[in-house]
C-alpha cells in the first residue's frame, strides 16, 4: 500500500516536471528573458519580445494544439516519434520567419543569437528524431541553461539540477530511456552554448 502511494506520488511529480519544463514552456520563456535584457523601453520589449514570442512559441504551439485536436498527433508532447516531422518542420519555418523579422527591425545581437539557438537546436532535434527518439525535453532544457549561463551569469548554473529533474521525469513516465535523455542533453547543451557564444 505504501509503495503504491509512493509510486503515485512519483508519477505526479514526474508529470509536474514534464509539464512545467516542457519545450513549449522554455522556448516561450527564453526569448522573453533575452528581450527583457536588451530592451531599453517598453516599446522595444513589445516589438522584439512580441516577434520572438509569436514565431518561437505561439505559432509552433498552435500547430501542436491543432494537431492534437484533429487527431493527427497523439499528445502535445508528440510522444510518437513518427508524428514529429511535420510539427517540427512547421515550427522551424516559423522560427526562421521570426529571425527574418528580427533582422528587419534590427533587434540586438544577443536576442537574435538566442533565436538562432532555438532554430539550430530545433533543427538538430528534428534531424535526429527522423531516425531515433531523442528526448526533446532534455535537449531544450539543456540548451536553455547553456544559454542562460552566459546571458544571466554563473547563478544560472543551478538550472542544471532542473535539467536532471526533467530527464528523470521523462524516464519515470516511460516516455524515454536514459540513453535518449542523455543524448538530448549532449546535443542541446553544447550546441546551444557554441551557437550563442559564436553569435552574441
Amino acid at each position: 500500500m505504501r509503495a503504491s502511494r509512493e509510486d503515485r506520488a512519483g508519477a505526479r511529480a514526474a508529470r509536474l516536471l514534464t509539464e512545467a519544463l516542457a519545450p513549449t514552456v522554455l522556448v516561450t520563456a527564453l526569448p522573453l528573458i533575452a528581450a527583457a535584457r536588451v530592451s531599453r523601453s517598453a516599446g522595444q520589449f513589445l516589438l522584439w519580445g512580441g516577434i520572438a514570442l509569436t514565431f518561437c512559441a505561439v505559432i509552433p504551439i498552435g500547430v501542436l494544439v491543432h494537431g492534437v485536436r484533429r487527431g493527427r498527433l497523439t499528445d502535445r508532447h508528440v510522444g510518437d516519434r513518427t508524428q514529429r516531422a511535420r510539427p517540427l518542420s512547421i515550427g522551424l519555418a516559423s522560427v526562421a520567419a521570426g529571425l527574418l523579422l528580427l533582422a528587419a527591425v534590427r533587434a540586438p545581437t544577443e536576442l537574435f543569437a538566442v533565436i538562432v539557438v532555438v532554430f539550430v537546436v530545433g533543427a538538430a532535434c528534428a534531424l535526429v528524431n527522423h531516425w531515433w527518439k531523442l528526448s526533446i525535453h532534455a535537449a531544450v532544457a539543456a540548451a536553455t541553461v547553456a544559454v542562460l549561463v552566459p546571458l544571466a551569469g554563473p547563478a544560472a548554473n543551478v538550472g542544471w539540477a532542473l535539467v536532471a529533474a526533467v530527464g528523470w521525469s521523462r524516464v519515470r513516465l516511460g516516455d524515454h530511456t536514459w540513453p535518449q535523455v542523455l543524448a538530448g542533453v549532449a546535443l542541446g547543451g553544447p550546441l546551444a552554448a557554441g551557437t550563442f557564444l559564436a553569435l552574441a
